[in-house]
């Protein structure tokens, strides 16, 4: 397989790109020309594109390969690589789901337990010598709070089996209702908020569920609910969110996601009841080492004429 070109949309992780040089042609899409213009010697090599959440197969660059077989993506999310195209030009489409899932749910329960607790302004009061002075402030428990999930797939429901053993009473939104659940189940969002008191989302970003997250709902949720989002940043209307935050009609946030990243709103960062992440939800060693294991994997397959281990397409 060392042949076949597979093109890489961008620097994503060390060891995927190690281990992809191994096995195969590798070619960086910023070490060519603008990709609508790409040398037909290369162009007519490449038979893969490999990418993630932040640059994926658009349009242009899947029209530009004419002998692109399949992309693989180095993540869950699939919302940047144009699926009706891949569709229409028979392209094949893989993700990583299953093997972040622990990891995620990790970070959302984590940015949860820091807002509620303030662990982060905490550490700024010891390190800058305020303990000496004063004790810190009283925060809130987390423990016990009635928490509403938006989405409840494989992330959502491991979110779920966490904050469960805090004693969080636990429902949910999603486009259909899992019984099996047994948790709550509320067919409109609006409702969900107002029955809850810290709002997870983690559903999959779609045209239906773009600012899934607007004014209406977090009034909703009120003054003394908290929003944490480890899903995409268009999930949640930004703009509203952050009025709510500031003018104080939300009680606090844990962000590690962001509508244009990695530009963030500079009228969170004086907020001390708002936690923010850059993007990393997954971003373990043994997380994306178990990713880059499962891109790699999807394309052997491929090229070895085997069943995909985790197809989109």
């Amino acid at each position: 397989m060392e042949s076949i070109g597979v093109l890489i949309t961008h620097p994503i992780y060390t060891y995927l790109e190690k281990e992809l040089s191994k096995r195969f042609n590798l070619i960086y899409l910023s070490d060519l020309p603008s990709h609508h213009i790409i040398n037909n010697n290369i162009n007519s090599s490449i038979r893969a594109v490999v990418c993630d959440v932040k640059n994926g197969a658009d349009t242009e660059l899947i029209e530009s390969l004419p002998k692109l077989e399949i992309v693989s993506t180095f993540s869950v999310g699939y919302d940047k690589i144009d699926l009706e195209k891949c569709k229409e030009r028979n392209v094949r489409v893989t993700n990583t789901p299953d093997v972040l899932t622990d990891c995620v749910a990790d970070t959302a329960v984590g940015l949860a337990l820091a807002v509620f607790r303030k662990i982060c302004v905490s550490d700024r009061y010891v390190r800058d010598g305020h303990w000496l002075k004063a004790n810190f402030q009283l925060t809130n428990k987390f423990s016990g709070k009635a928490v509403g999930i938006v989405g409840l797939g494989r992330i959502g429901s491991a979110i779920a089996k966490r904050v469960a053993a805090f004693g969080c009473p636990i429902s949910y939104h999603s486009r259909t209702e899992k019984s099996e659940s047994g948790y709550k189940y509320y067919p409109n969002i609006i409702d969900l908020a107002s029955n809850c008191e810290v709002l997870i989302v983690a559903c999959a970003l779609t045209k239906e569920t773009y600012h899934i997250v607007n004014r209406q709902v977090i009034d909703a949720l009120g003054p003394k609910g908290v929003i944490i989002n480890i899903g995409r940043g268009p999930h949640i209307d930004q703009h509203e969110l952050v009025l709510a935050l500031t003018e104080g009609r939300l009680g606090g946030a844990g962000l590690d996601v962001f509508e244009n990243e990695p530009d963030v709103p500079q009228e969170l960062f004086g907020l001390e009841n708002v936690v923010l992440s850059p993007h990393v939800g997954s971003d373990t060693v043994e997380t994306c080492n178990a990713m880059a294991d499962l891109v790699i994997a999807n394309l052997e397959a491929h090229f070895l004429s085997k069943p995909l281990l985790t197809p989109v397409v």
